[in-house]
């Protein structure tokens, strides 16, 4: 793993665009306050919640999450031109699920409905169902998750959907990317920076 476990840490990792850096440090993360979010995501998340069983507590909404990952593989592909950020969460308003059998399901979603991808609706009133009750029936609770460690299993990547707000003073700013390297905040200043830190507080 990139870094070390949540047992020693207690943080979990979310990344944004580098974009949406001083909103972020204005006002802190809310499931729903990145542009893309309408855009990209919501019809997303509405659907996977059509499939939700009953076992699943009501507020587990995923149009009301923030995502984050409990920890990264070493090769992890992240995106360029964003920010790394860890933080502490409220276990009791937190839920894990395996990211894979989403993310699996979201371009034949996206793609079904444009003209020479139609046929994306068949895998996802089929196989597309079968990822859909994977997702459900192998999530549980952050703390049961922590007894469990279905996170450190092979095939599961945990992604942490957080119910609650995090608050600018409790994010920590780990590093940039950018299509060449990662870079510590302070190996960043130390590059770009004239001067030393030239006021930039992160």
């Amino acid at each position: 793993m990139l870094f070390p476990d949540y047992s020693q840490t207690g943080l979990v990792y979310h990344i944004i665009s580098l974009n949406d850096l001083a909103k972020v440090k204005a006002h802190g993360i809310r499931c729903d306050d990145k542009p893309t979010y309408q855009e990209k995501y919501r019809d997303f998340h509405t659907f996977l919640n059509l499939y939700r069983p009953e076992n699943i507590p009501g507020w587990v909404n995923r149009t009301r999450t923030v995502f984050a990952s409990m920890n990264f593989k070493e090769d992890h592909a992240f995106h360029s031109h964003s920010m790394l950020l860890a933080f502490k969460v409220h276990p009791p308003r937190c839920w894990v699920a395996n990211e894979n059998r989403a993310n699996q399901l979201y371009e034949p979603f996206v793609l079904h409905s444009v003209e020479g991808f139609y046929g994306a609706k068949g895998y996802i009133e089929g196989p597309g169902r079968v990822l859909i009750r994977e997702y459900w029936d192998t999530s549980l609770s952050f703390n049961d998750n922590l007894r469990l460690r279905r996170d450190r299993m092979e095939g599961y990547d945990a992604e942490v959907l957080v119910f609650h707000d995090i608050k600018p003073e409790y994010i920590q700013y780990i590093a940039i990317v950018s299509d060449h390297r990662i870079m510590t905040v302070e190996e960043w200043r130390r590059a770009f920076c004239i001067g030393g830190n030239s006021g930039i507080i992160i």
